[in-house]
Parts: structure tokens; sequence; C-alpha cells
């Protein structure tokens, strides 16, 4: 088997292969235009990450610059997904993010690893765990998401916070590492930040009862 044909297999594999930088210098170029664009380029930028992607859904917004080891080749995204300054995604392998799930700046999402025994570290060896992140998810600024880890839908990962085990829908998780600290339910269908309710007519708006 060849060395590209491991990134997907969870295999020990070397990364500086030929034809893996091959492609992967590839969609660093793109990447460069992306990051290159000006904030009045709006259609360009869907364009490039319509090409960048694995797939992108529609509503999309990723604010520059954007790091990607491939660029989005390896990253799947939903509907409305939204990425503050800096995120970065180490898409050795695949990342999938569901529908309206938003990143604060300075998010880490990594899909690759290297053994702990340090003769095969030293030699270059990796492989890469796929990362999976649900619908309707609030990562927090600065959060690191470890290789093969699975977030529920309708999390809310507190700031700073390393994700190193999977965490279920609907909860609030937090810390180093990531803990679930207690589901998302009545209190916050009354107040959105500390004594802050949400006003009356948005609950009728939304049918939040």
């Amino acid at each position: 088997m060849k060395e590209i044909d491991k990134l997907h297999t969870g295999e020990l594999y070397l990364p500086d292969d030929s034809e893996i930088l091959e492609r992967q210098v590839k969609c660093l170029d793109r990447l460069y235009d992306y990051n290159h664009t000006r904030p009045t380029e709006s259609e360009k930028r869907a364009l490039l990450l319509k090409e960048m992607f694995a797939e992108i859904g529609e509503g999309c917004y990723i604010e520059p610059p954007l790091h990607a080891n491939f660029g989005g080749a390896n990253c799947h995204f939903g509907r409305r997904v939204y990425a503050n300054f800096n995120l970065t995604l180490v898409d050795d392998t695949h990342i999938y993010v569901g529908d309206c799930t938003m990143f604060a700046p300075n998010v880490v999402v990594a899909t690759a690893g290297h053994p702990l025994e340090p003769t095969l570290r030293n030699d270059g060896f990796q492989y890469n765990m796929p990362v999976h992140i649900g619908s309707n998810c609030w990562i927090g600024a600065g959060a690191l998401i470890m290789p093969g880890v699975t977030i529920g839908d309708n999390v809310v990962i507190g700031a700073g916070s390393v994700v190193t085990k999977d965490i279920p829908s609907g909860v609030l998780a937090f810390g180093n590492p990531c803990r679930v600290q207690r589901e998302i339910g009545e209190h916050d269908r009354e107040f959105y930040f500390k004594d802050r309710r949400i006003p009356r007519e948005l609950r009728e708006k939304y049918g939040i009862s």
C-alpha cells in the first residue's frame, strides 16, 4: 500500500512521501489565494471554499486567515457554518462539521497524531483519526479538539478547553481535559448570559418555553 493510501485508514505512514507532498502543496496554493482575498471579495471567497473543501454547505463563512494542512480538502462542512479568525484544521484526514456550528477565534481541530515510541517519531511516522462535530454547536475561543473525537449536536465547548474524549449532545462542556459540566436546559431557555433574560418576544418567536 502506498503512503498516500494510508491517510484515511488510521495506519502509521510517512507524511513526507513525495506523492502526499505534491497533493498537499496544490491544496496550500489555493488556501494562500483564499487568505489573500479582500473583505469585499465575498463571492470570490465562496467560490474558493467550494474548490478547496471536500464539502461545504450554503451560507458558510470562514474569516481569514484560515490554516489547514490540506487547505480544507478533507473537510466536510454543513450549511451556515461560521468560523472566526485563525481556525486551524489539521485535516490530514476527514473533519465533519454539522449545520449552523460556530467556531470562535483560534480554535484548533486536529486529526493527526504521532506515536509515543520515540524511534518511530524520530523518523516522522504519523497516523490520522477523523473528527466529527455535530450541528448547532458553539466551540469557544482557543479550544483544542484532538484526533478521533466526536462532539454531538447542540453542544457548547468552553473557551480554552482541550477536548480529548467524545462529548454527548445537548451539554455544556469545558476544562482541560474537557468534561461535561451540565446539560443545556431550563435555565438556558430563560437566561442568555448571567442574569440577562431572553426577551419575551424572542422566546415567543422561536417557541422557547
